[in-house]
């Protein structure tokens, strides 16, 4: 992630509209995903990290539950390819590993298996359908070293 970007860790009471912007034109707008299966109610609970450019405007959002499940990771189509997801997840594993949680999970778009994989995660079971779009449950254990 280049240096006219800033990673921001907070919360959904903090950073609602800006956290909301980003997941509403990745996931709402550009995939489709239905509005009531975006807005599960589980965001005040969450550990989130949002990316801001370098006028303050939101291009990237993560969130973590408080049991180690990473999701909602979305970054403004504009901005793809310049370390921007990698930044959140690393972000949010070190999170986990402030929580000393010994794994952390994922449900990732097939797509982006690959992103994933190449931060330690591994698929874990069958592909499944969320919300339309075929899904890869993925784990990645906490006591590994680091990949990147």
């Amino acid at each position: 992630m280049s240096p006219e970007f800033h990673l921001l860790h907070t919360n959904w009471q903090e950073n609602r509209a800006a956290l909301t912007a980003v997941r509403r034109a990745v996931f709402i707008e550009e995939q489709r995903v239905p509005e009531s299966l975006e807005w599960d109610g589980l965001d005040e609970s969450c550990y989130h990290v949002l990316v801001t450019d370098a006028g303050n405007h939101p291009v990237g959002t993560g969130r973590m539950k408080p049991d180690g499940h990473i999701g909602r990771m979305a970054v403004l189509q504009d901005f793809r390819g310049q370390g921007i997801g990698s930044a959140m997840l690393i972000a949010l594993l070190d999170i986990a590993r402030q929580q000393r949680w010994s794994e952390v999970y994922l449900y990732a778009q097939v797509a982006a298996i690959p992103f994933y994989e190449k931060h330690g995660f591994t698929a874990n079971g069958e592909q499944f359908m969320d919300a339309g779009i075929p899904h890869q449950s993925m784990v990645r254990s906490l006591d590994q070293a680091s990949v990147w």
